[in-house]
Protein backbone atom coordinates (compact mmCIF):
# COMPACT_ATOMS: atom_id res chain seq x y z
CA UNK A 1 0.00 0.00 0.00
CA UNK A 2 1.04 3.42 -0.63
CA UNK A 3 2.06 5.45 2.77
CA UNK A 4 2.67 8.19 0.12
CA UNK A 5 1.00 9.56 -3.21
CA UNK A 6 0.80 12.15 -5.67
CA UNK A 7 -2.09 13.78 -6.11
CA UNK A 8 -2.16 16.84 -7.53
CA UNK A 9 -0.76 20.01 -9.06
CA UNK A 10 -0.99 23.95 -8.03
CA UNK A 11 -1.57 25.51 -4.32
CA UNK A 12 -2.73 23.73 -1.49
CA UNK A 13 -6.70 23.38 -0.62
CA UNK A 14 -7.77 22.99 2.63
CA UNK A 15 -7.86 18.94 2.60
CA UNK A 16 -3.54 19.00 3.01
CA UNK A 17 -4.47 19.56 6.57
CA UNK A 18 -5.94 15.67 6.99
CA UNK A 19 -2.40 14.93 6.00
CA UNK A 20 0.91 14.81 8.38
CA UNK A 21 3.35 16.54 5.50
CA UNK A 22 3.48 17.47 2.53
CA UNK A 23 6.11 17.54 -0.22
CA UNK A 24 5.88 20.13 -3.43
CA UNK A 25 8.52 19.00 -6.43
CA UNK A 26 9.76 22.38 -7.23
CA UNK A 27 12.44 21.57 -9.40
CA UNK A 28 13.99 18.57 -9.62
CA UNK A 29 16.79 18.75 -13.14
CA UNK A 30 19.65 17.34 -12.58
CA UNK A 31 23.06 19.01 -12.14
CA UNK A 32 21.59 22.24 -14.24
CA UNK A 33 18.16 23.40 -15.12
CA UNK A 34 16.44 21.52 -17.81
CA UNK A 35 13.58 22.68 -20.76
CA UNK A 36 10.83 21.64 -17.92
CA UNK A 37 12.17 21.99 -15.03
CA UNK A 38 14.46 23.86 -12.36
CA UNK A 39 17.27 22.60 -10.72
CA UNK A 40 17.09 20.72 -6.91
CA UNK A 41 13.94 22.62 -4.78
CA UNK A 42 11.52 21.23 -3.02
CA UNK A 43 8.99 22.37 -0.35
CA UNK A 44 8.23 21.02 2.73
CA UNK A 45 5.07 21.20 4.72
CA UNK A 46 3.36 20.62 7.99
CA UNK A 47 1.32 22.12 10.36
CA UNK A 48 1.42 25.83 8.71
CA UNK A 49 5.22 25.75 8.65
CA UNK A 50 6.40 25.78 5.50
CA UNK A 51 10.69 24.70 4.84
CA UNK A 52 12.50 25.05 1.52
CA UNK A 53 15.07 21.89 0.97
CA UNK A 54 17.63 22.91 -1.67
CA UNK A 55 17.10 26.52 -3.58
CA UNK A 56 19.03 25.91 -6.76
CA UNK A 57 19.18 27.40 -10.17
CA UNK A 58 16.17 28.47 -11.46
CA UNK A 59 14.29 27.80 -8.69
CA UNK A 60 12.93 30.75 -7.29
CA UNK A 61 10.58 31.36 -9.76
CA UNK A 62 8.30 28.34 -9.98
CA UNK A 63 8.45 28.37 -6.18
CA UNK A 64 6.12 31.12 -6.33
CA UNK A 65 3.96 28.91 -7.79
CA UNK A 66 3.27 27.13 -4.61
CA UNK A 67 4.26 29.88 -2.04
CA UNK A 68 4.25 33.50 -1.70
CA UNK A 69 8.09 33.98 -1.06
CA UNK A 70 7.18 36.38 2.55
CA UNK A 71 5.88 33.05 3.93
CA UNK A 72 9.29 30.56 3.28
CA UNK A 73 9.52 29.94 7.39
CA UNK A 74 13.12 27.86 6.84
CA UNK A 75 15.62 26.98 4.18
CA UNK A 76 17.74 24.04 4.15
CA UNK A 77 20.71 23.57 1.86
CA UNK A 78 22.34 20.30 1.05
CA UNK A 79 25.52 21.21 -0.21
CA UNK A 80 26.79 23.83 -2.29
CA UNK A 81 26.71 23.03 -5.46
CA UNK A 82 25.04 25.86 -7.86
CA UNK A 83 21.91 24.01 -8.82
CA UNK A 84 21.30 23.19 -4.92
CA UNK A 85 22.21 26.73 -3.55
CA UNK A 86 22.14 29.92 -6.34
CA UNK A 87 18.96 31.18 -5.97
CA UNK A 88 19.55 31.74 -2.15
CA UNK A 89 21.21 34.86 -3.58
CA UNK A 90 17.73 36.51 -5.67
CA UNK A 91 16.12 35.05 -2.72
CA UNK A 92 18.57 37.69 -0.17
CA UNK A 93 17.50 40.32 -2.67
CA UNK A 94 13.51 39.52 -2.95
CA UNK A 95 13.93 39.97 1.41
CA UNK A 96 15.91 43.06 1.42
CA UNK A 97 14.02 44.83 -0.87
CA UNK A 98 10.63 43.83 -0.48
CA UNK A 99 8.15 46.67 -1.00
CA UNK A 100 6.57 46.47 3.29
CA UNK A 101 10.63 46.65 4.25
CA UNK A 102 13.00 44.37 4.52
CA UNK A 103 11.62 40.68 5.73
CA UNK A 104 12.56 39.29 9.14
CA UNK A 105 15.44 37.12 8.94
CA UNK A 106 14.34 33.44 8.89
CA UNK A 107 16.97 30.21 9.44
CA UNK A 108 18.95 29.00 6.75
CA UNK A 109 20.68 25.77 7.30
CA UNK A 110 23.57 24.48 5.59
CA UNK A 111 27.14 23.44 5.29
CA UNK A 112 30.19 24.98 7.01
CA UNK A 113 30.92 28.68 5.03
CA UNK A 114 27.45 28.51 3.58
CA UNK A 115 27.19 32.36 4.02
CA UNK A 116 30.69 32.44 2.89
CA UNK A 117 30.07 30.50 -1.04
CA UNK A 118 27.14 32.28 -1.01
CA UNK A 119 28.58 36.21 -0.77
CA UNK A 120 31.04 35.19 -3.44
CA UNK A 121 28.26 33.85 -5.76
CA UNK A 122 26.56 37.37 -5.22
CA UNK A 123 29.16 39.05 -6.31
CA UNK A 124 30.90 40.49 -3.19
CA UNK A 125 29.87 44.13 -3.96
CA UNK A 126 26.73 44.32 -1.55
CA UNK A 127 27.41 46.35 1.52
CA UNK A 128 26.04 43.79 3.67
CA UNK A 129 27.25 40.33 3.75
CA UNK A 130 23.91 37.52 3.45
CA UNK A 131 24.43 36.90 6.87
CA UNK A 132 22.94 39.81 7.40
CA UNK A 133 20.31 38.97 5.71
CA UNK A 134 19.48 35.25 7.00
CA UNK A 135 20.50 33.73 10.60
CA UNK A 136 22.82 30.74 8.82
CA UNK A 137 23.29 27.88 10.77
CA UNK A 138 25.73 25.56 10.18
CA UNK A 139 24.59 21.81 9.74
CA UNK A 140 26.49 18.71 11.42
CA UNK A 141 25.55 14.85 11.83
CA UNK A 142 22.77 14.42 13.48
CA UNK A 143 19.28 15.57 14.53
CA UNK A 144 17.86 18.73 15.05
CA UNK A 145 14.30 20.48 15.33
CA UNK A 146 13.30 22.75 12.59
CA UNK A 147 9.27 24.08 13.67
CA UNK A 148 7.48 21.08 13.58
CA UNK A 149 9.79 19.00 12.12
CA UNK A 150 12.90 16.44 13.30
CA UNK A 151 15.45 16.35 10.98
CA UNK A 152 18.12 13.89 10.67
CA UNK A 153 21.41 14.74 8.95
CA UNK A 154 23.90 12.36 7.58
CA UNK A 155 27.05 12.66 5.24
CA UNK A 156 26.53 11.12 1.90
CA UNK A 157 29.22 10.38 -1.07
CA UNK A 158 29.59 13.58 -3.08
CA UNK A 159 32.84 15.72 -3.69
CA UNK A 160 32.00 18.53 -1.38
CA UNK A 161 30.56 18.34 2.29
CA UNK A 162 26.59 16.89 1.51
CA UNK A 163 23.90 16.41 3.58
CA UNK A 164 21.27 14.06 3.28
CA UNK A 165 18.50 14.70 5.61
CA UNK A 166 15.44 12.41 7.41
CA UNK A 167 12.36 14.66 7.85
CA UNK A 168 9.68 13.61 10.39
CA UNK A 169 6.45 15.20 11.37
CA UNK A 170 3.39 13.50 12.46
CA UNK A 171 4.72 9.97 12.12
CA UNK A 172 5.64 10.47 8.81
CA UNK A 173 8.76 10.34 7.53
CA UNK A 174 10.35 11.66 4.32
CA UNK A 175 14.04 10.58 3.34
CA UNK A 176 15.96 12.97 0.95
CA UNK A 177 19.20 11.80 -0.49
CA UNK A 178 20.43 15.38 -2.10
CA UNK A 179 23.62 13.82 -4.40
CA UNK A 180 25.53 11.30 -3.62
CA UNK A 181 27.26 8.09 -5.20
CA UNK A 182 26.86 4.89 -3.36
CA UNK A 183 27.11 4.85 0.51
CA UNK A 184 25.53 2.63 3.11
CA UNK A 185 24.97 5.69 5.13
CA UNK A 186 21.24 6.96 2.58
CA UNK A 187 19.90 3.33 3.26
CA UNK A 188 20.53 4.42 7.27
CA UNK A 189 19.18 7.45 6.49
CA UNK A 190 15.63 5.92 4.83
CA UNK A 191 15.38 3.09 7.04
CA UNK A 192 11.35 2.76 6.86
CA UNK A 193 10.82 6.05 5.23
CA UNK A 194 7.05 7.07 3.95
CA UNK A 195 8.83 8.10 1.42
CA UNK A 196 12.48 8.14 -0.22
CA UNK A 197 13.17 11.18 -3.01
CA UNK A 198 16.57 9.83 -4.33
CA UNK A 199 18.63 11.23 -7.23
CA UNK A 200 19.76 9.43 -9.62
CA UNK A 201 22.04 11.32 -12.42
CA UNK A 202 23.80 8.09 -14.32
CA UNK A 203 22.30 6.37 -16.57
CA UNK A 204 23.18 2.65 -16.57
CA UNK A 205 26.35 1.79 -18.06
CA UNK A 206 30.25 1.47 -17.76
CA UNK A 207 32.89 3.52 -16.74
CA UNK A 208 30.94 6.40 -14.58
CA UNK A 209 33.09 8.59 -11.87
CA UNK A 210 32.97 7.30 -8.62
CA UNK A 211 31.97 9.20 -5.43
CA UNK A 212 29.27 11.81 -7.79
CA UNK A 213 26.14 10.12 -8.31
CA UNK A 214 24.31 7.26 -8.32
CA UNK A 215 22.11 5.70 -11.33
CA UNK A 216 18.32 4.49 -11.20
CA UNK A 217 18.99 1.09 -9.93
CA UNK A 218 20.72 2.17 -7.20
CA UNK A 219 18.47 4.21 -6.06
CA UNK A 220 15.93 1.30 -5.97
CA UNK A 221 18.58 -0.79 -4.71
CA UNK A 222 18.43 1.54 -1.66
CA UNK A 223 14.85 1.91 -1.34
CA UNK A 224 14.84 -1.48 -0.80
CA UNK A 225 17.39 -2.34 1.86
CA UNK A 226 15.73 1.03 3.51
CA UNK A 227 12.35 -0.70 3.52
CA UNK A 228 11.48 2.52 1.99
CA UNK A 229 7.10 2.41 1.51
CA UNK A 230 7.82 4.64 -2.23
CA UNK A 231 10.61 5.81 -4.33
CA UNK A 232 10.41 9.12 -6.41
CA UNK A 233 13.59 9.57 -8.50
CA UNK A 234 14.83 12.90 -9.03
CA UNK A 235 17.73 14.67 -9.91
CA UNK A 236 16.85 13.90 -13.59
CA UNK A 237 19.79 14.68 -15.72
CA UNK A 238 17.36 16.39 -19.08
CA UNK A 239 19.65 13.91 -21.69
CA UNK A 240 18.43 10.85 -19.74
CA UNK A 241 15.77 8.40 -20.89
CA UNK A 242 13.00 8.85 -18.13
CA UNK A 243 11.50 6.04 -19.10
CA UNK A 244 15.01 4.15 -18.87
CA UNK A 245 15.00 5.44 -15.51
CA UNK A 246 11.54 4.40 -14.78
CA UNK A 247 12.73 0.81 -15.75
CA UNK A 248 16.07 0.79 -13.89
CA UNK A 249 14.53 2.04 -10.66
CA UNK A 250 11.45 -0.63 -10.83
CA UNK A 251 13.84 -3.40 -11.45
CA UNK A 252 15.23 -3.26 -7.95
CA UNK A 253 12.93 -1.83 -5.93
CA UNK A 254 9.79 -3.80 -5.86
CA UNK A 255 7.40 -0.98 -4.07
CA UNK A 256 5.74 1.92 -6.47
CA UNK A 257 8.29 4.07 -8.25
CA UNK A 258 7.33 7.27 -10.19
CA UNK A 259 9.88 10.36 -11.12
CA UNK A 260 9.95 13.60 -9.89
CA UNK A 261 7.73 16.14 -11.74
CA UNK A 262 7.31 19.94 -11.08
CA UNK A 263 4.38 21.01 -9.64
CA UNK A 264 3.48 17.43 -8.09
CA UNK A 265 2.24 17.47 -4.75
CA UNK A 266 3.20 14.34 -2.27
CA UNK A 267 1.08 13.95 0.70
CA UNK A 268 2.33 11.79 3.71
Amino acid sequence: MRRGSIWKRGRPDPLVALYAMDLTIVGCSGSFPGPDSASSCYLVEADGYRMVLDLGNGALGPLQRYIGLDQVDAVCISHLHADHCLDMCSYQVFRTYHPDGPLPSIPVFGPPDTVGRLDRAAGGEAPESMAAKFDFRTLTPGTIEIGPFSVTTRHMNHPVETFGFRISAGGTTLAYSADTGPTGELAELARDADLLLCEASFPETDGLPPNLHLTARQAGEYAGRAGAGELIVTHLVPWNSRDQVTADAASAFPGPVSLAVPGARVSL
